[in-house]
């Protein structure tokens, strides 16, 4: 039972936007470490917009909804099309003449845009273990 309430997708989800902050956390630190590098080319990390394309919440309204009208019926997505933090390069744009494509400035406020993230991130998963606990615990 415990397991089941652990394992819910809410709790999945927020453990997955977690491993993608910290993710993007390494990638920024590395951006910032490689401002003076000649040819180096930035990364981003990609989640949510995945993460909205898997829970259906995206723009693309061209697609028919599939429900599940009956618990025994098949899941609508494979079990392996879970939304995954993944690493994009930007090889697009190049800012200085040594080819270089990192903004300090831009990359600092990734910095701080993610630390906010993370830390909301945490705390939503405290409170929500916090609650578990205190149902458990209640009489």
């Amino acid at each position: 039972m415990l397991q089941q309430i652990m394992n819910s997708p809410t709790m999945d989800y927020m453990q997955r936007g977690l491993a993608a902050a910290n993710l993007r956390q390494e990638v920024i630190s590395n951006n910032i470490a490689n401002v003076n590098t000649p040819k180096f080319k930035r990364s981003d990390v990609i989640f949510e917009s995945l993460l909205a394309k898997e829970l259906g919440l995206d723009d693309d309204k061209k697609k028919l909804k599939m429900v599940r009208t009956h618990d025994r019926h098949l899941p609508m997505a494979p079990p392996d099309s879970r939304a995954a933090a993944r690493i994009q390069l930007d090889d697009s744009t190049t800012m200085r003449v040594d080819d270089n494509n990192v903004d300090i400035d831009a990359e600092m406020a990734s910095l701080a845009k993610n630390q906010i993230y993370y830390n909301a991130m945490a705390k939503k998963i405290g409170g929500y273990i916090q609650s578990v606990k205190t149902v458990i615990t209640s009489k």
